[in-house]
């Protein structure tokens, strides 16, 4: 199976978002996502595809989401009802890269099949109502790249790889 990656924006206490909106939308890291989403695998969940524009799945991508009780709205979305069953129809897509996109629950759930992750850790505590695991603390992960820290506006924030040990 090709390599899983979660990406996410976060922020100082590793806090994703706030009533299903992102804390903040800073054009390089969009672009940074779509540059490695576009033709590639996204995994979310319902909720993540319900705060999409219009709730439509994002184009040029294979967009599946983890749903108990979604129907596909006939946009093209994949709908799976389990982690296993999301893990089976990526696997369908061997020639491409599979990114889990969010929200919380769908990151905790895929965490531990991803061997990297791609974080833009924006400098800025916001109040947020969903978060990402923070994988500072946990051993199992090391930054192995970072970028020097670039502004959006008065922002800073990088762009840090993590992989799994």
């Amino acid at each position: 199976m090709s390599t899983i990656t979660c990406i996410a924006a976060v922020d100082a206490n590793w806090g994703i978002g706030r009533n299903n909106t992102l804390l903040v939308s800073i054009p390089s890291d969009m672009k940074n996502f779509r540059t490695l989403t576009s033709g590639n695998v996204i995994i979310m969940g319902r909720r993540t595809l319900e705060s999409f524009p219009n709730g439509l799945p994002l184009k040029n991508r294979v967009n599946i989401v983890l749903s108990k009780n979604a129907s596909p709205s006939g946009n093209g979305e994949i709908i799976v009802r389990s982690i296993e069953e999301a893990l089976k129809e990526a696997e369908k897509y061997e020639d491409r890269e599979i990114y889990i996109i969010g929200g919380e629950s769908i990151y905790r759930q895929f965490l531990p099949y991803c061997t990297k992750a791609i974080i833009t850790k924006i400098d800025h505590a916001y109040e947020a109502d969903a978060y990402f695991p923070n994988l500072d603390r946990d051993e199992e992960w090391e930054i192995a790249e970072e970028s020097e820290e670039q502004t959006y506006f008065d922002l800073p924030y990088t762009f840090t790889t993590y992989v799994r040990k």
